[in-house]
């Protein structure tokens, strides 16, 4: 076998010497032959004429030789290609538009699948990462309905912890702000408290020192870090001699005991990169806490045991526990959920979408292409019969199209890398943002052979209908039809009821175009709706802010009532300030649900407990926001436990009465009784896209225990006028106090619905490229049919045919196939709808406002595209066409 593989080789690579050595060969067989009968006597010319029929013909014995070697395919095939080579540079226009064309379709593939490769499919970059999941409690539906997942409490974790037989290792942790001080220069940073086991799970290794170890979460140990490479590079200069120094944070001190390397990334993991990891230790008070749910944990999975195995013990458990607790436990559930599948849940579907939309831009490219080497290769009709009648088979014929259509597949596909690495170099800022690892999105090994496989694929797509219609040539007909002086070709006769190929061509093209249009319009009237959602406050002119006090260094409710009273009067003093307040967390950011009781109607235990959306806010919130105040009156600064409900709230708890003068109870903060004093309208608090608005509580109280507050400020003008004051009024009433998150509302908004935007522009560019590339091709079609039919038209004009007949008979041809295909892309967009699902907002898969838009733009692109070929058709010469018939 290696001796046949060697030879077939050396055959294939070695070809002139194999030649030589066989002329070389074959000539001694001939000199031998002829030696021998010259030397009985027979003339020199006879001589030679026996040795030749005693030998064989030397054309016939090379081929024999040939075909034995075993390589006469792969030789004939790199003839194909390097023909294929040379008549493509003889035509670089048909060249250029067609590998731009391809260009287009696998560039825009390559980008996206690059985006899925790192996103949906790349393993985390964790060891045996599939092992890793995250932990959540299950919520009971009848207090938080629609809600599958829900933060963990300390004692139920601890309970998995103990009782489960599944995890190798368990770790809850959290992450907060904190502020660095005793560098000069206050600065607020992201610090995570982790669990000690989580670097275990994570079985990443520090650079340099240590991670956290068994004892590390008692409160008398807790008091050390470990800082990230980008913090330590940063801030401490990459200082070889780092560990054992400390690092003060909110006025605390902790002793570093460890570097990360660069490459740990613990965004993985679905949160915000902190730069410092301190441990997680809970004191007694905080480990017997169950029904206060604030916290995320993470796992590892022991080998050999499934993720179903695993959530069917973490249920008994929470079953036992429900018996043991019944006050805090009873109906909540514990789930484990793969740590991949976690951070994909929100893209993933959009993602699909997205190649399957770049992969209907491929399929239209493709047919474009398909027609224009169909066009070329029928007028070639001449040349592939005269190939038929020397002895080239059908085989041989298809095999020669094939390669015109693969080489130009791959050089549309180096062009199309080229423009997908370019476009993911202008998107990689806002990819990274809103997909979980989006920084790590780029060009790689799997991404280059997919490019390659899309470009073969692409290549056998586009070229398979020329390839057949050409190798079924006639070649008597092509023949006869090249006597004539016009020698015109067409796709052959019309049969009635069928279509020409490239006629089909056009039919599968607006289809496919329709359908990636009908998405685009469904996204881009989902983004509309969303811009368009009353979100129960003015967003205009408001900068917003986070303050988060330590309370190390404010040590009690008064003097960090002092600081924010303090910057308000300032803030309001200021000029072009029309109001300010504060609340606990600003719409759309999320926030606190919470337990309450009615005074006057039974108490319930905490799972039993009706819960609605807390939030704590000043007087004035209401105003700066401009929420609309409906009943009732706003809160006073004399006030001393009020609350504010919502609209909604009012009509679930209160539908036959008025609720102002109720009093409540939060489970939470026992033994104080809240009055409600006012209505106010709905908010959207979670999202834009909320499907119903959240019952709401705003509460207010003169013993106020606050820490951490979001400022909105109402400009009269533009709003980033003011970002300068006010952080320096900030620093004014205290230097070493960092301001968080500046920004406005408006980016607040856009930032929520960011997603939805992005997919609503891919849709959208997509769709543009899909109506070019089919106007195009549409084009393409009719000038061809034009100038096949010349003498047709030439004669229809001689025998009287008006100029408006030949342009309404033009236009016809070419808007049959665009009926039939809208009419076949409408009913697939229909079938296809439900993949749109979740996706659409405040429109229908099946809208038929979209549907018949797309269809009025489809049809217009069409006619456009008629129009130039139908002109021209109107101007034949009747005596030019006839004289060259």
């Amino acid at each position: 076998m290696l001796t046949d593989l060697r030879f077939r080789l050396k055959a294939l690579f070695r070809k002139r010497r194999l030649e030589s050595e066989m002329n070389a060969e074959l000539g001694e067989h001939y000199q031998r032959q002829f030696e021998k009968l010259a030397h009985k006597g027979i003339p020199p010319e006879e001589a030679m004429r026996r040795s030749r029929l005693a030998v064989g013909g030397p054309e016939q014995i090379r081929e024999e030789i040939r075909e034995a070697r075993g390589t006469h395919l792969l030789e004939s095939s790199m003839q194909d290609f390097r023909y294929a080579a040379r008549t493509l540079r003889k035509t670089p226009a048909f060249t250029a538009i067609a590998v731009l064309t391809l260009a287009l379709g696998i560039g825009a593939n390559t980008a996206i699948f690059s985006v899925v490769n790192t996103v949906l499919l790349r393993p985390l970059p964790f060891d045996d990462s599939s092992r890793l999941v995250r932990l959540f409690h299950v919520p009971p539906e009848k207090s938080f309905p629609g809600a599958k997942t829900f933060s963990i409490s300390p004692a139920n974790f601890l309970d998995w912890q103990e009782q489960n037989h599944s995890f190798e290792a368990m770790a809850a942790y959290s992450v907060y702000r904190r502020t660095l001080t005793g560098t000069g220069r206050a600065e607020s940073i992201i610090v995570g408290r982790m669990g000690p086991e989580f670097f275990n799970i994570t079985r990443a290794h520090p650079e340099l020192g240590r991670a956290f170890a068994e004892g590390d979460d008692r409160p008398e140990r807790s008091h050390i870090a470990v800082i990230s490479h980008s913090f330590w590079k940063n801030n401490l200069a990459s200082n070889p001699a780092v560990l054992g120094t400390d690092v003060e944070l909110n006025h605390e001190r902790y002793t570093i005991v460890g570097v990360m390397p660069a490459s740990f990334e613990l965004q993985s993991w679905g949160a915000t990169l902190p730069k410092i990891w301190v441990p997680l230790a809970w004191d007694d008070k905080e480990r017997a806490v169950r029904g206060n749910h604030n916290y995320n944990a993470v796992a590892r999975l022991k080998p050999g045991v499934s993720v179903q195995s695993a959530n069917a013990e973490l249920q008994a458990i929470s079953a036992r526990l429900a018996q043991s607790y019944p006050n805090e436990d009873t109906d909540w559930g514990a789930i484990a959920i793969p740590l991949q599948d976690y951070l994909v849940a929100t893209v993933s579907k959009s993602l699909w979408v997205l190649l399957g939309a770049v992969g209907f831009v491929l399929l239209i490219a493709c047919v474009n292409v398909a027609n224009l080497v169909l066009a070329r290769a029928l007028s070639r009709s001449k040349e592939m019969a005269v190939r038929a009648a020397l002895g080239a088979g059908p085989g041989r014929i298809l095999r020669q199209v094939l390669s015109e259509t693969l080489l130009l597949s791959v050089l549309g596909g180096a062009a199309g890398v080229a423009l997908a690495k370019f476009a993911l170099k202008l998107a990689a800022t806002a990819l990274a943002d809103q997909l979980p690892r989006g920084g790590e999105i780029g060009l790689d090994v799997q991404v280059f052979i997919f490019a390659l496989a899309v470009s073969v694929a692409a290549g056998l797509i586009a070229g398979i209908v020329p390839a057949m219609r050409v190798s079924r040539t006639d070649i008597n007909d092509v023949l006869k039809r090249s006597l004539s002086r016009s020698g015109a070709s067409s796709d052959g006769p019309q049969t009635p009821g069928k279509f020409r190929p490239r006629t089909l061509l056009i039919v599968c093209e607006v289809a496919l175009s329709i359908v990636l249009v009908i998405g685009a319009g469904l996204m881009i009237r989902s983004l509309a709706a969303l811009r368009g959602v009353n979100l129960g406050f003015d967003q205009r002119n408001l900068l917003t802010m986070f303050i988060n006090l330590p309370r190390q260094k404010y040590a009690n409710q008064a003097q960090s009532a002092a600081f924010f009273d303090s910057l308000l009067l300032r803030v309001r003093a200021m000029p072009g300030v029309q109001t300010a307040a504060y609340i606990e967390n600003l719409p759309l950011s999320g926030g606190s649900m919470q337990p309450f009781t009615i005074e006057g109607r039974p108490h319930t235990s905490v799972q039993d407990a009706t819960e609605a959306a807390v939030r704590q806010c000043t007087p004035g919130y209401i105003a700066t926001m401009r929420i609309p105040l409906l009943r009732g009156r706003d809160f006073l600064d004399s006030d001393l436990h009020a609350l504010l409900i919502s609209q909604s709230m009012a009509q679930m708890y209160w539908p036959e009465e008025d609720p102002i003068g109720h009093r409540m109870e939060f489970q939470f903060s026992p033994n104080t009784v809240w009055e409600i004093i006012g209505i106010v309208g709905d908010v959207r608090l979670d999202s834009v896209a909320g499907k119903n608005f959240t019952p709401t509580i705003y509460q207010w109280t003169r013993d106020r225990d606050w820490f951490g507050l979001s400022l909105a400020v109402r400009a009269s003008a533009d709003p980033h006028a003011l970002i300068q004051p006010v952080t320096g009024a900030v620093r004014e009433i205290d230097p070493e106090q960092p301001v968080n998150d500046v920004a406005t509302m408006d980016h607040l908004v856009d930032q929520s619905i960011a997603s939805t935007q992005s997919t609503a522009w891919l849709f959208g560019g997509f769709s543009a490229i899909a109506l070019a590339l089919a106007a195009f091709g549409i084009y393409g079609v009719l000038s061809y049919n034009v100038r096949s039919k010349m003498q047709e038209l030439g004669i229809r004009v001689a025998l009287g045919a008006s100029r408006g007949e030949i342009l309404r008979m033009t236009l016809l041809s070419g808007m049959k196939p665009t009926a039939i295909g809208v009419l076949l892309g409408a009913a697939s967009a229909v079938a296809l709808g439900r993949v749109m699902e979740g996706l659409v907002f405040g429109v229908k898969t099946s809208d038929p406002l979209t549907f018949a838009a797309v269809t009025l733009i489809l049809i217009a692109v069409a006619l456009f595209a008629s129009f130039v070929p139908a002109l021209r058709a109107t101007r034949v010469d009747p005596l030019v066409a006839l004289r060259d018939e």
